[in-house]
């Protein structure tokens, strides 16, 4: 058995920089993270064990600093954050913040905006919240729903993968054809890496492993991208979700794994792979993960 890992996987720097914040902050007093840092299991394990604590809503928090996660948050919400008398610390990644000047900048120039992305996920809700109007869409019976309007501006939520932004704009293009629509691609280069790399991955593989977070949307879509070039996908948070019979005679088992999946997780399940194979000395490894 040879076992492959994708060219680009795993923790991106929004994602290990928002980490590190929070490490240093909880150092120097205690605090609370407002929603989930990123969407990882055992990297919100880690954190709380250091000590941070976690809330849903503002009211809740009992500390007097409070962190945005990576995802970001509205104006709107950091400033009824603050007016609670809490100092609020922002983990947000810098590529959502470009996504937030994108869709501001769209406003301003007289288009009425649209977000490709789920609507319900804390990234578009901060990118929504402080508009008085907006249309969020995620596949074809949602342009379907779409008021006309003279000019439309859309960008899309940072970890769609970038084909399906395309094809929801040339939809929303072939559907307003005297409309001036302008699209803005916010979509972020580790997203796009890793689902390039996914590709790539899959076409070589009889077996791929997706590690990440339950509620990760871009480990989804790796999942989603790797099951349409190979038969045989299975989405894991730990080396625990691995079952023995999926790596029964197979020739070459890939890894791949969401942008807040740590290393260390990546590392226990190549070797848990190799253990189940019985056959760990002879075993293949190939290409280390590249972090941009």
């Amino acid at each position: 058995m040879k076992i492959i890992r994708a060219e680009s996987l795993g923790m991106c720097f929004g994602v290990r920089d928002a980490i590190a914040l929070a490490l240093e902050q909880v150092e120097a007093g205690p605090l609370t993270i407002l929603g989930d840092l990123v969407h990882n299991t055992t990297v919100l394990a880690t954190l709380e064990a250091k000590g941070i604590a976690i809330a849903h809503e503002a009211a809740h928090v009992r500390t007097a600093t409070v962190m945005v996660t990576a995802h970001g948050t509205s104006r709107r919400t950091l400033a009824s954050t603050r007016a609670l008398g809490l100092d609020v610390v922002e983990a947000t990644c810098p590529l959502v913040d470009v996504a937030h000047r994108a869709v501001a900048a769209l406003v301003r120039d007289g288009y009425h905006p649209v977000i490709i992305g789920q609507r319900a996920h804390v990234e578009v809700r901060g990118l929504t919240d402080d508009l008085d109007e907006f249309d969020v869409v995620l596949d074809e019976a949602d342009v379907l729903k779409l008021a006309d309007r003279p000019r439309i501006g859309i960008a899309a939520q940072t970890t769609q993968p970038l084909e399906r932004v395309r094809q929801l704009v040339a939809l929303i293009q072939h559907r307003f054809p005297q409309s001036d629509v302008r699209f803005i691609d916010t979509v972020c280069k580790p997203t796009k890496q890793r689902q390039t790399a996914a590709v790539e991955l899959a076409l070589q593989c009889d077996v791929v492993i997706v590690i990440g977070g339950a509620h990760s949307n871009n480990t989804r879509e790796l999942v989603n991208t790797c099951s349409r070039y190979c038969s045989q996908v299975h989405h894991v948070q730990t080396e625990c979700d691995l079952d023995p019979d999926w790596f029964r005679d197979v020739g070459t088992v890939g890894i791949t794994a969401g942008t807040s999946t740590p290393d260390a997780v990546i590392d226990r399940i190549d070797q848990c792979i190799r253990e189940f194979a019985g056959t760990r000395d002879h075993l293949t490894s190939d290409a280390a993960s590249t972090i941009p």
